[in-house]
């Protein structure tokens, strides 16, 4: 597969031109060593948000190997979700409804911001009372079910929003989730940010092939592509109105400079995933085998997601702050951990001996600091039962334009929320701009919270 982007970097550097143009250390070697390769969009390097060359036709590669319409964005899967917000409501508003999300919970930051932007309307479902707050489960008839119920209201979602995978490593069944949104009319909207990589197993799980009509790929987060660099992936069955949009909605939301460094890179992978697509299925195999060692060694895991593990606090350990501080101290960095989970990504990089020392390190560390399992983490005997939605007293659109303030934690109950409440990582809001902070809600904040200001 060819690389038409990294080639025309590669001819402009051999060319060596007197460059009267940006950036401005004029690709001169520097302590990066890579500002040679750093340009921006002149004559010929095509435009990002209206691409007709090498990044139409680099695109037009992701595309063939995704199997739909691929887009490019070197600001990650956040642009990448206010484009598709922005498209629903494009699409909507064509078709004479108003627009209407129903989402499930746990979305990233970057979803509420745009549906706040955006002013779209969204209600959420809720995760199931087992569940934490990064995961909300929920079968293909649940979801026909919330949504017959909406109808009936006469609230018609124009779409559903899900993360799959999410941030632990639950995969929702997608293909079930598809066939209710679209047996009802109604689109299904994936945020597969940590999911690029499922296209390239053995059998394909990518969301798009499972019938999803729109979603997001953060290519940076599991395949070899520099830090910002992700996909929108459009199916070649949804409305054709769509694609007259795409770029307008990403340029509304994207930066006019976009990094080329991330653009090569991207343009790199095409080749890579055409010529090694099969190291993924590899990497997931030597994944489940550490899996299953660490399972039987004393711990539990959480997700089904091939390139993540994440332990759940329970017997081996007693809880993941500490299992992550002795993991760090044997030179092993997490992607992120909380009291009750570790969270570790692997991906084809992962050398063989760096499997080992995981291996080695968790089963060395089992029991010796044997906690008593987390009694929140055992499932209520009715698994129906979710968790009950903060009371909203503002739209988010509403709260983020209002006077707000900074208040402590002490002082937080009863006031309304102005921006998510989120941790970093994994940026999943608890509570949404617009809702009422309730007591709960000071376990969760660290010094102060911007809430309105009260008239």
């Amino acid at each position: 597969m060819n690389t038409p982007i990294y080639d025309f970097v590669e001819a402009y550097k051999e060319s060596n031109p007197v460059r009267l143009h940006m950036p401005g250390h004029k690709g001169v070697p520097g302590p990066l060593g890579v500002e040679p390769s750093d340009i921006t969009e002149i004559d010929g390097a095509d435009v990002l948000s209206a691409a007709c060359g090498i990044i139409a036709e680099s695109e037009a590669n992701a595309g063939e190997l995704f199997g739909c319409r691929s887009f490019y964005s070197t600001e990650g899967s956040s642009l990448c979700i206010r484009t598709m917000v922005f498209l629903l409501k494009k699409l909507a508003l064509h078709n004479g409804m108003k627009p209407f999300i129903l989402a499930a919970r746990n979305v990233h930051r970057s979803f509420v911001d745009a549906v706040a932007l955006l002013d779209v309307d969204v209600e959420w479902i809720m995760p199931r009372a087992e569940d934490s707050f990064e995961s909300c489960s929920i079968t293909g008839e649940e979801l026909g079910e919330i949504i017959d119920s909406y109808r009936a209201q006469g609230r018609m979602p124009s779409a559903v929003y899900v993360t799959s995978p999410d941030y632990l490593g639950n995969i929702a069944d997608i293909s079930a989730l598809a066939e209710a949104c679209h047996s009802r009319k109604c689109l299904l909207m994936v945020d597969n940010a940590h999911g690029a990589y499922l296209r390239f197993l053995a059998e394909s799980a990518h969301p798009i092939d499972l019938g999803a009509d729109v979603c997001c790929d953060s290519a940076h987060k599991t395949l070899p592509v520099l830090t910002g660099g992700a996909y929108l992936h459009i199916s070649r069955g949804v409305d054709p109105f769509l694609m007259d949009y795409v770029g307008r909605a990403m340029a509304l939301f994207s930066t006019t400079s976009p990094s080329y460094l991330i653009l090569q890179s991207l343009d790199l992978c095409n080749a890579y995933l055409a010529e090694h697509g099969s190291v993924f299925e590899q990497a997931a195999v030597r994944t489940d085998k550490l899996r299953a060692a660490l399972m039987v060694a004393g711990y539990k895991t959480v997700g089904n997601e091939r390139l993540k593990l994440t332990l759940r606090a329970g017997e081996a350990f007693a809880d993941g702050e500490w299992l992550a501080e002795q993991l760090s101290s044997n030179g092993i960095t997490v992607e992120y951990y909380d009291y009750k989970h570790v969270v570790m990504m692997f991906s084809p990089q992962t050398r063989e001996e760096e499997f080992e020392k995981v291996r080695e390190t968790l089963i060395d560390l089992a029991g010796k600091l044997p906690g008593k399992p987390d009694e929140e983490l055992t499932a209520p005997e009715d698994r129906t039962i979710r968790m009950d939605a903060p009371a909203r007293a503002l739209t988010p659109a509403e709260a983020i334009l209002m006077e707000s303030e900074y208040v402590s934690a002490r002082d937080c109950a009863g006031r309304i929320l102005a921006e998510p409440l989120v941790s970093m990582p994994p940026c999943v809001p608890v509570y949404m701009c617009g809702e009422v902070l309730d007591a709960e809600a000071v376990k969760y904040i660290r010094g102060s919270v911007r809430v309105v200001v009260r008239k």
